[in-house]
This record gives structure tokens, sequence and C-alpha cells, in this order.
């Protein structure tokens, strides 16, 4: 009876899990909209600003650490070059909801327009730059997952503190 062999988790793994946390979260955003609970609103509010931190820890993992090894190994400027946009631009859309007041009418749609945002981003990652980054020979995964998860680590410390 073969057995099949698990490979070790790697810095794409580290990177999908928190895509499917965010979009929890994002989910979760969703379902408190369509709530008239008075809490809602409070609840809303925190819950953004945990999307807008675990995003911001996100994007600087990923452009610190993992896209500039990625770019590297693989020679893709176009995708690489690309990724690097939508991170601007979903930075640009963060600063915008860490600066709104939650009872302005605008702030549900730029947290969906962000969760839309970061939806096509993580599809391009899975489904483009991580089976590209797997393919590499010279690309060291679970070396990368291990500096990415400290700091990642590093990085939340120094928020908790803030």
């Amino acid at each position: 009876m073969a057995t099949a062999t698990r490979r070790e988790k790697d810095a794409c793994d580290l990177l999908d899990d928190d895509h499917k946390k965010v979009k929890k979260m994002f989910k979760e955003y969703e379902t408190l909209t369509e709530s008239k609970a008075r809490s809602a609103s409070a609840k809303k509010q925190q819950l953004a600003q945990q999307i807008c931190q675990e995003l911001t820890v996100h994007a600087t993992i990923e452009e610190e650490i993992f896209y500039p090894a990625v770019r590297a190994a693989i020679k893709d400027d176009d995708l690489m070059n690309e990724a690097e946009v939508e991170h601007a631009s979903a930075k640009d859309l963060i600063a915008q909801i860490e600066a709104a007041d939650p009872n302005d009418p605008m702030f549900d749609a730029k947290v969906t327009v962000l969760g839309e945002y970061i939806d096509h981003h993580v599809k391009e990652e899975r489904n483009e730059m991580f089976p590209k980054a797997r393919g590499a020979k010279r690309l060291d995964l679970v070396a990368l997952r291990d500096q990415l998860e400290a700091r990642k680590t590093e990085l939340m410390g120094q928020t908790a503190e803030a």
C-alpha cells in the first residue's frame, strides 16, 4: 500500500493561510453589513481595522521577503510588477478605511471593494505566482516560510504595541 508523501508547508502555504483568514473576515464583515443590530456598527469598525492590520502585515512580508526572492527566481517581471501595483492600490484603500468614520456612507463600500481587490490578487498569486515559485529550482520556499513567519511575528508585535 503506497503512502502519499506530504510536502512540508512552504512560504506559499503560509501566505495562502493569510489569504483564507482575511477572506473569512471579509465574509463576516459582509454579514455584519446586513445586520440591523446596533452593536453591528462597532463590530464592523473593529473588524475593518483588523482586516487592515492583517493585510498591511501580509503585504509588508510579501514585499520585503517573498516578492524579491520570487522575482529573482522566476524572471517574470510583468507578474511581479502587477502584484506590486495591486498592493499599492490595496494600501491606498486601507489608508482610506483606517482614516474614515465608520458611519461614513462610503465606509462599507470601501471595505467591500478592498475585499474584491484582495480576491483578484489572491487568485493571481494562487494560479500564477505560487506555481511558478514552486517550480523554481533556486528557491527554498521552506526557508522562505521561516523568514516570513519571523517577520510577521515581529510586525504583529509592533502593531499590538501601537
